[in-house]
């Protein structure tokens, strides 16, 4: 491994190659920070279908150098019952529109088109594949970081990057804990189909389950994402048949979800997680390590957010240490602690609420959830809770990312 580019003081180590990864990288590069991206893998590769990134999360990928042109389309976000009768349909901020020059709020992409978008920015010699960190031994003046292949670097910090079943996370902080959230994911993507109006996002339920999609980007052509979210618990037995099943809970729900199905390749365009997280941490970081997305929040479905607050927790914590010498451990502790200052509560909040949501729209049984409907089908409740737990909170981040701000 050379030692080309690897200057005590300026050294970030970093496992994982996903999105929180990368987002962690190109930060600490554009503060002027020699970075390594550590990949167990042969090479960086988004899992999974399409995400949604938010105006914050777009304006961020901007600073990095990506251009936003052809990303995706923003998109009218609308709540609805199975039936189609409409319960709330999220606001767009005008002010934040303003600032930010970023129409709407939610943006549809296909996750691998917008990971090679990330990945086209990071110069040659960052990433090293093949490199499993398996874990680290903190030194006087830096941390040694250890490889499943053998092979050691020494960094100043050690950033954990990897992924909800995190070594470093693991070893920092103890085991996780994971548990079962109740909630089993289908997320898949297809091409277009016509009929449907543009820009136009539904997420739906029935008593039991959500069935959502919206309008995306597949390499600059327009298409879907779309999703079903069932009840679930550990060791639930698979369908044999998932176009079937799926078939089956979509049966009689409103248009246009039943036409997701023939448009979709089911070998190729479905994924399918049982929804795991971990109890909410108030610390991310100890010694010269700290982690950022799954390695310490992985989140529900519900918050429609997990890529994006990775790629967030990036920025923040590179933006914490901007122009400290990395041989400074208080240095380093500061800027932790203000790292942690500015996301952690933030992203808790995120997490508690879209588990609680997964709670409320799986986990009632048959009276609860016939109470609950009519309440949401017929008070502004539903309305008024999103708006408080979630975009309340979004858009105070979002506008207090001044920096970022186009006016």
């Amino acid at each position: 491994m050379s030692e080309q580019n690897w200057r005590p003081g300026k050294r970030v180590a970093i496992a994982g190659g996903g999105p929180g990864a990368i987002s962690t990288g190109l930060a600490f590069l554009k503060c002027g920070y020699d970075v390594r991206i550590f990949e167990r893998q042969p090479e960086c590769k988004a899992i999974g279908g399409a995400v949604l990134l938010s105006t914050p999360v777009l304006a961020i990928l901007r600073s990095y150098g990506m251009s936003l042109d052809n990303v995706g389309s923003y998109t009218v976000t609308h709540f609805q019952n199975n039936t189609g009768v409409e319960r709330v349909q999220l606001p767009f901020n005008k002010e934040v529109e303003r600032r930010m020059g970023i129409k709407g709020w939610h943006y549809g992409v296909l996750r691998s088109s917008i990971f090679k978008k990330m990945l086209d920015l990071v110069p040659g010699g960052i990433i090293q594949a093949n490199h499993e960190v398996t874990g680290y031994t903190e030194l006087d003046d830096g941390v040694e970081v250890e490889f499943k292949n053998g092979a050691k670097v020494t960094a100043d910090i050690l950033i954990g990057a990897d992924g909800i079943r995190s070594p470093v996370s693991r070893q920092a902080f103890g085991e996780p804990d994971l548990f079962h959230t109740g909630i089993r994911l289908w997320l898949a993507w297809c091409d277009h189909i016509p009929g449907i109006p543009e820009r136009h996002g539904v997420i739906s339920h029935d008593w039991q389950h959500q069935a959502s999609f919206f309008p995306m980007l597949h390499d600059g052509k327009p298409g879907f994402e779309w999703w079903v979210v069932e009840p679930s618990w550990e060791g639930k037995p698979l369908p044999d048949d998932p176009k079937e099943h799926l078939g089956n809970i979509l049966e009689g729900w409103q248009e246009p979800m039943p036409r997701f199905l023939e448009a979709t390749n089911f070998d190729t365009q479905v994924y399918r997680w049982e929804i795991y997280n971990r109890h909410s941490m108030k610390k991310w970081s100890k010694g010269r390590v700290a982690c950022v997305g799954d390695a310490v929040h992985p989140v529900s479905p519900y918050a429609a957010y997990g890529m994006g607050m990775a790629i967030e927790d990036g920025y923040y914590l590179a933006k914490s240490l901007d122009g400290v010498d990395l041989r400074d451990l208080r240095a380093v502790n500061a800027g932790f602690e203000l790292y942690e200052k500015q996301r952690v509560d933030y992203v808790n909040h995120n997490m508690e609420f879209a588990r609680f949501l997964g709670r409320m729209f799986h986990s009632l049984p048959w009276p609860l959830a016939k109470i609950r409907d009519l309440i949401f089908d017929y008070t502004p409740l539903l309305g008024n809770y999103l708006k408080k737990g979630y975009l309340q909170k979004a858009e105070e981040e979002t506008m207090s990312l001044k920096e970022l701000q186009v006016v």
